[in-house]
């Protein structure tokens, strides 16, 4: 069935019980199977194992990839093979798209883990409870959803907002049940070898997979004396140091400062491949510079002059110079200010965001065509739509029990949890016209109003800014990216109200799979049997987001006193810079090559990964260049295929860069 919509005219100017009487009439496909038990299962088993990867891609670079078109192309492909052979019906198009509803609520469940929760643990060191982790994400999700469905009859029935990525997983849906199953199995293949290559080279360089090949099945070390197993190395400079090391070559150095030390790793990473390509040849070209002016530029000067320095840890260890040091001891400022600075001036650059918040919280305006019907009359939706009721009794209820879970299990004060509840509502339609307007939730800038906001209230305690700015953070969100999910579902006749139950199966699939998954890979036990925060932050998962949320915190309960003059001064100058690099992009309507966002973002990124996903960017821009005309087979897997291809690069190298931790584990 080819897409039907209305027209500008028609939008303006008809009632919304037109506008749902035309919609019933002409797109509503019925009793078409929808949430069945085979869609419901397929979305939380494609939403766990996409949750993972989203989880595994966030540790490293602190960035929430989408999964949507992802588990589309792939249950398509899986069921449609499956038809093929006679072992299932083929999918419908309505649960190919409930699949992906409760895939991508799965993928976005999972934010707080690289970000407020993260931070949060950082900055107390405590860890938090595994089933505390659960119960405070479900619920807080959870009031996202029941907020999202009351502005779903005003953004989507009434004003027929486009939410451009969820119109793209709607128009791809629609071309793969209408004649073009071939584009569509053509992708599937795509992704699919890419990733089963991704994943041979990821076991060739995970020390885990290669012990189990290597030691378990082949049994070397019994019969033919391997005492380590033989990994190929990931790190390719280590080939040259190794080299080195045997023919006394020359150490490269910045101002004394070994590379090593200042993290300038050449590193071939399949995953940052592909977030690069995702990310674009801008936005990458930001992070790089932002790396580079830190690492190569700035950190061997802070190191010369003293300003970072070796430490003594609490048990009395030298702590020696690493990019690790180099980001928490210096660096961390000037960056997280480039961040929040360029995000806060490029929020405010879009006023009519602001505009459209509070337009809709208002009444809409008569329509203007002498044949509209009045304003209000029956619901006519009101056997498919989820009960406004729902709603009015559900967001309170939640929004107490989240504010007194974060009370009860992170101790932020009562007044602090409630002041945060107001802000909700106003963060969450500022979100939902920005997702529903440019598929872009400005949640990160969002976040450090919050917790600015409740850092006024109380300064003695970060986590106090933390959890209400992660709780504001994660709702917004969520009601933002289920109105952009429940878009495709609108425009290819679904029910809404199996795509918010759908919803909430995601959640609990994102949860239930990525909340060990965290311990095992970022809080693993000691020797002992205690975990401890120390492991959270890492060379091979450097926690970007976390860094920046602990940077608000401690930024809001310290101020600045205490920070060398030279980060004070750095400060400064990323804040000046910030700025005249997000008005140079409105003033240039976003020609202006560089973000200020992205920069700071490379300040804290391990520099091995901004080169990685630079040259990811650089391989899929100069593709695309090479192959600008349509109908070629380069265009189609270049150009076309480019989202495949990255997601085979990410699921790939994610899914057996989370089998070799876990195989490190079992086998020690």
């Amino acid at each position: 069935m080819a897409l039907q919509q209305l027209d500008e005219q028609q939008v303006r100017d008809w009632s919304r019980e037109q506008k749902d009487r035309w919609w019933l009439e002409n797109v509503f496909r019925g009793d078409m199977p929808q949430l069945t038990l085979r869609s419901a299962l397929t979305g939380f088993l494609l939403g766990g194992v996409l949750a993972a990867t989203a989880l595994y891609i966030g540790a490293k670079t602190g960035i929430g990839i989408g999964v949507g078109l992802t588990s589309v192309i792939l249950a398509f492909a899986m069921y449609r093979l499956m038809h093929g052979v006679g072992m299932a019906p083929d999918f419908t198009i309505l649960e190919n798209n409930c699949t992906q509803s409760i895939a991508t609520a799965a993928g976005y469940v999972i934010t707080p883990l690289y970000s407020s929760l993260g931070a949060y643990m950082l900055v107390t060191g405590h860890i938090i409870p595994w089933w505390q982790m659960m119960v405070w994400m479900v619920v807080i999700s959870i009031i996202g959803v029941l907020i999202a469905f009351p502005m779903k009859r005003r953004f989507i029935n009434e004003d027929q907002l486009p939410f451009p990525e969820g119109r793209a997983s709607g128009v791809v849906l629609d071309s793969l049940y209408s004649g073009h199953a071939g584009a569509g199995m053509f992708k599937a293949r795509l992704l699919g070898i890419v990733a089963v290559g991704t994943a041979v080279y990821q076991a060739l360089v995970g020390d885990g997979w290669m012990k189990l090949v290597q030691f378990k099945l082949l049994r070397l070390h019994q019969w033919a004396g391997l005492k380590e197993p033989w990994t190929f190395h990931e790190r390719l400079d280590t080939y040259y140091y190794e080299a080195a090391a045997r023919l006394a070559w020359a150490t490269p150095k910045i101002l004394g400062t070994d590379f090593r030390a200042l993290g300038l790793r050449l590193t071939l990473d399949a995953a940052m491949l592909g977030v690069g390509g995702l990310m674009g040849i801008a936005v990458a070209t930001s992070c790089v510079l932002g790396a580079f002016i830190n690492f190569v530029i700035l950190a061997p000067w802070m190191i010369q002059a003293g300003d970072i320095v070796q430490r003594i840890s609490p048990s009395g260890a030298v702590v020696p110079i690493s990019r690790a040091e180099i980001v928490n001891q210096w660096s961390m400022w000037w960056g997280v200010t480039m961040m929040v600075v360029g995000s806060l001036v490029s929020l405010g650059a879009r006023p009519e965001l602001f505009r459209a918040a509070f337009k809709s919280m208002g009444p809409r305006a008569p329509a203007a065509a002498a044949t509209a019907a009045p304003a209000k009359g029956p619901d006519l939706l009101s056997a498919i739509e989820l009960p406004l009721w729902v709603s009015w009794v559900g967001v309170p209820v939640f929004s107490l029990l989240g504010a007194w879970i974060t009370h009860a299990f992170f101790g932020v004060p009562w007044l602090l949890a409630l002041v945060s509840l107001p802000l909700i509502f106003v963060l969450t339609v500022i979100c939902t016209n920005a997702m529903a307007l440019t598929s872009w939730t400005p949640t990160g800038s969002l976040s450090k109003i919050t917790q600015f906001t409740i850092g006024a209230f109380d300064r003695s305690n970060p986590a106090s800014n933390l959890l209400p700015a992660g709780m504001t953070s994660e709702i917004a969100s969520n009601a933002a990216n289920l109105l952009s999910d429940i878009k495709p579902g609108y425009m290819l006749g679904g029910k809404p109200r199996h795509q918010a139950i759908g919803h909430v199966i995601g959640l609990f699939a994102g949860v239930m799979a990525c909340v060990p998954l965290y311990f095992l890979l970022f809080l693993p036990p000691d020797a002992s049997g205690q975990r401890s925060t120390a492991t959270l932050v890492s060379d091979a998962f450097a926690f970007p987001a976390i860094i920046q949320w602990k940077g608000v915190a401690e930024l809001i309960a310290k101020g600045v006193q205490g920070l060398p003059a030279s980060a004070i001064t750095a400060m400064v100058i990323a804040a000046i810079a910030a700025v005249v690099i997000e008005v140079a992009r409105i003033v240039t309507k976003g020609r202006f090559p560089l973000t200020a966002v992205s920069i700071g973002l490379g300040v804290v990124l391990p520099p091995e990964s901004t080169f990685a996903m630079w040259v990811g960017a650089l391989i899929f821009w100069g593709m695309a260049l090479r192959h600008k005309a349509p109908g070629t087979r380069a265009h189609a897997i270049w150009v076309e295929g480019m989202e495949p291809i990255c997601a085979g690069l990410i699921s790939g190298a994610a899914l057996m860069g989370i089998g070799n931790a876990i195989l490190n584990v079992l086998i020690g």
